[in-house]
């Protein structure tokens, strides 16, 4: 099976062609593992694969390491974007990608050629606690009180085509980050757990995230997440609406505009083979 590994801002891919083989869309799950995982194959943070749509120009089916099904990834679209375009599967700058969380309108922007950037329209994401969803009577789940261990945290929730839950923070600590993560994760009150951003506003402008991940744990950055905290953080006064978020493997710009959010950035091409599966 031929394959190509891509990387947004440290969050790594596996892309394959899935137009033709035999596989249908829910069962990927298996083939995620096995060739995500670092020491037994290829390595990666999840599987992207290519597939036919009836609703939009191309179809993303995208799996976890862990081999669960996610409804979106905002890194992973970049870096399947990149794929579909750079092997002739859609050849236009402007075009619409099928996910679990809907269509994603896309547009590439070249420069010298090549692709310099890629700008998805990420959508609104939702407040609402039943869409996180969160096991909460209050319709909104922001600026509230859990206790994990031995700390107590403020955190806000969204759903951005998957749960993630924001933590604002006066400095980042990755000790904090590996101990508290996985535990905010799966609090009980996430039904179906969540990812978790730990944020640190530098100024209006500019954001620090670090971001614990459902399904596969700490990554060097995560598009959704980011996304979401740009959002968040907007939502409580603490940024405009022209961001720039960093991450530990890079930065992505994301622009507020007219209640929808878009989300700028680079996929590169690492390498790419022949999968034995």
């Amino acid at each position: 099976m031929k394959f190509w590994k891509l990387q947004g801002i440290g969050n790594d891919f596996i892309a394959i062609d899935g137009r033709n083989d035999s596989i249908e869309s829910d069962n990927y799950g298996e083939l995620a593992k096995k060739v995500c995982h670092r020491k037994f194959s290829v390595g990666a943070d999840g599987l992207l694969v290519v597939k036919n749509s009836n609703v939009a120009d191309v179809e993303m089916v995208y799996y976890n390491s862990d081999g669960s099904r996610a409804s979106m990834c905002g890194n992973g679209l970049r870096c399947f974007v990149k794929f579909v375009y750079d092997n002739n599967i859609i050849k236009k700058e402007e075009f619409n990608v099928y996910t679990l969380d809907g269509i994603k309108k896309i547009k590439i922007n070249i420069k010298d050629n090549k692709i310099d950037t890629i700008t998805v329209n990420m959508g609104r994401g939702s407040f609402k606690s039943d869409d996180i969803p969160v096991n909460t009577k209050k319709e909104v789940f922001i600026n509230e009180n859990i206790q994990i261990l031995d700390k107590k945290f403020t955190i806000s929730s969204m759903l951005m085509g998957v749960p993630h839950t924001v933590v604002f923070v006066d400095n980042i600590n990755m000790e904090d980050i590996h101990k508290y993560g996985p535990l905010i994760e799966k609090y009980e009150i996430f039904v179906k757990n969540t990812n978790v951003n730990f944020v640190k506003v530098i100024d209006e402008s500019n954001i620090l995230v670090r971001t614990w991940e459902r399904g596969c744990g700490y990554t060097l950055g995560c598009g959704t997440g980011m996304t979401a905290s740009v959002i968040i953080s907007n939502y409580l006064n603490k940024v405009c609406k022209n961001v720039n978020v960093i991450s530990e493997g890079g930065s992505i710009k994301i622009d507020l505009v007219d209640e929808e959010t878009y989300m700028s950035g680079r996929a590169e091409k690492i390498c790419e083979g022949i999968l034995e599966v």
